[in-house]
């Protein structure tokens, strides 16, 4: 319970963790959202990430620098005890390149998911910056009728009518594109 000498937590002032309850509350919908989203992917989803997150570690680096070391070493002869089964190494690239092929195929499927995220995330990064260029745009023609009710001119006057306007998304879009192809 907060006493007359501690402030309490609001949008504005931040919680004794230093977050203020908005953003915790964001983080906390961010982090229930990918949650959900690692539990609906499909087995198949799941052990390429798996795979492509091994194959990018280091004891992956350091087991197949064991494991291929051993195998050269080996098939080079210079362990007299053990009789080499690869003096040419060819059956080691075989196994290599198969191997080089699989992983870049995990990497793949899980690159693949990894961009249909960020698209989503572009997609409500995109609504949210809508909402508030809209939101902003009311603001602005509020602050100016009440500027004209008091009869207040400010430097800005001559922005406001183009401030007032929307944002058209498609026809930002457009230009992007008209100007990408010149």
């Amino acid at each position: 319970m907060a006493t007359a000498n501690t402030p309490v937590a609001s949008p504005t002032n931040p919680a004794a963790d230093g977050l203020t309850p908005a953003l915790a509350r964001n983080i906390d919908a961010v982090m229930q959202r990918r949650k959900e989203a690692q539990k609906s992917a499909s087995l198949q989803e799941r052990a390429a990430a798996a795979i492509s997150r091994f194959a990018g570690s280091m004891a992956f680096v350091y087991i197949h620098l064991v494991l291929y070391s051993t195998w050269i070493i080996v098939n080079l002869g210079w362990i007299p005890i053990i009789e080499p089964w690869d003096p040419s190494l060819v059956i080691l690239a075989m196994e290599a390149s198969v191997e080089a092929i699989f992983l870049s195929t995990f990497v793949l499927i899980n690159q693949n998911r990894m961009a249909a995220e960020d698209d989503m995330r572009a997609d409500l990064d995109l609504q949210v910056n809508l909402l508030n260029e809209h939101e902003t745009t009311r603001l602005i023609a509020m602050v100016e009728a009440i500027a004209k009710k008091l009869e207040v001119s400010t430097d800005a006057d001559h922005e406001v009518h183009e401030l007032k306007k929307d944002v058209a998304p498609e026809a930002v879009l457009d230009r992007i594109e008209s100007e990408s192809e010149n």
